[in-house]
This record gives structure tokens, sequence and C-alpha cells, in this order.
């Protein structure tokens, strides 16, 4: 990863909430880079932390499993090594077991109908699909499972994390894998 242009704060000029989820980062990804940034804009931090990610993404009407499948294959399309680690923590505790290994592979047996609609909905989300719409056979793929508002969800939240994934790289916050395109 190359230099940065955008500073970081040491962690000792954080807030105590964020030094704590800077350990927890730490902890969990093996860095904390974004942490550290947003400690320039700590009410941005705390918006991102209580309204994305406990009001929507843990909340809902949208169980978590398909939320957390949405988010590992979108971090493991996008290349991403730091969400990577952590979202595969993630998805074993929503319990996806045995899928985290084939999240490449819509097409893999371990995936029933519902969980196929929604990778097909995250690549669909993703920084790669560029100029696709959405198609009437993944709509109806996702229909078959899903209410609309729980479709409009699932897609809301992809295409935050999608931001997100773009705006890590863009400020080299977050380390890519050798298999990231972008």
């Amino acid at each position: 990863m190359d230099r940065p242009i955008f500073p970081f704060l040491d962690k000792s000029d954080l807030s105590d909430k964020m030094q704590a989820a800077f350990e927890r980062s730490l902890e969990r990804r093996g860095e904390a880079r974004l942490i550290s940034a947003m400690g320039h804009a700590p009410d941005l931090f705390e918006w991102y932390m209580s309204s994305f990610y406990e009001q929507l993404f843990y909340s809902g009407n949208v169980p978590i499993k398909y939320k957390e499948l949405g988010r590992l294959r979108l971090s493991e399309v996008h290349g991403c090594k730091s969400c990577n680690k952590g979202n595969r923590v993630d998805a074993h505790a929503a319990g996806l077991g045995d899928k985290i290994s084939f999240i490449d592979d819509v097409n893999n047996p371990v995936f029933d109908e519902a969980d196929k609609s929604v990778m097909r909905l995250a690549d669909l989300m993703s920084l790669h699909a560029k100029g696709q719409k959405l198609s009437q056979s993944i709509y109806e793929d996702l229909r078959n499972n899903f209410n609309d508002g729980q479709i409009l969800e699932l897609s809301m939240i992809f295409a935050l994390l999608s931001g997100m994934a773009h705006f890590l790289f863009a400020f080299e916050m977050v380390e890519k894998e050798d298999s990231c395109k972008l």
C-alpha cells in the first residue's frame, strides 16, 4: 500500500469510544486506519456505527445472515483485505459456516436459492458492475425469497458498502488483496 495522503490520527488523539473501536479493529482486522481517519469527524463515525450499522445493518427487516452473506460477497469481489478478515468472522458468527469458503462460487450447491439471489444482488451492486441494471430474472429470484421492502433494504446496504469500499480504496485506507482489479 502506498503512503496515503489523508492524515491518520494517533489512537491517543481519539475519543475513548473511538479508541475502543480502534482496538477492536486491530484485533479483528489487523489494522484500524478508517477509525484513525474518522477521528477527524467523530460525529460522522458515530453516524456510521449507530445509524448505518446498528439501525440498518444489524436491525431492519432482512435476516442478518443475508446481510452478512452479501457483505462478504462484496468484500471478496472488491478485494479489500481488511474487510475480508472482519467479514469472514462476522459471516461465521451469523451461521454461514461452510458457505464462507465457497463465497466466490454463486452456483455452489451449499447455497440455497435465497443465498444465490442475495449474492447476485451483491454482484450487481459491486464496484465492478458498471452500467449493469437489475434484470427481470434477478428481481424474480429476489422476489421469490424477499418482499420489495427487503429487496430495497439489501440494495441500499450493498450500495453503501460498495461506496465505502470505493472511499477506502480512493483514500488508501485499506490493503488490497492480490485479486483486486481496482
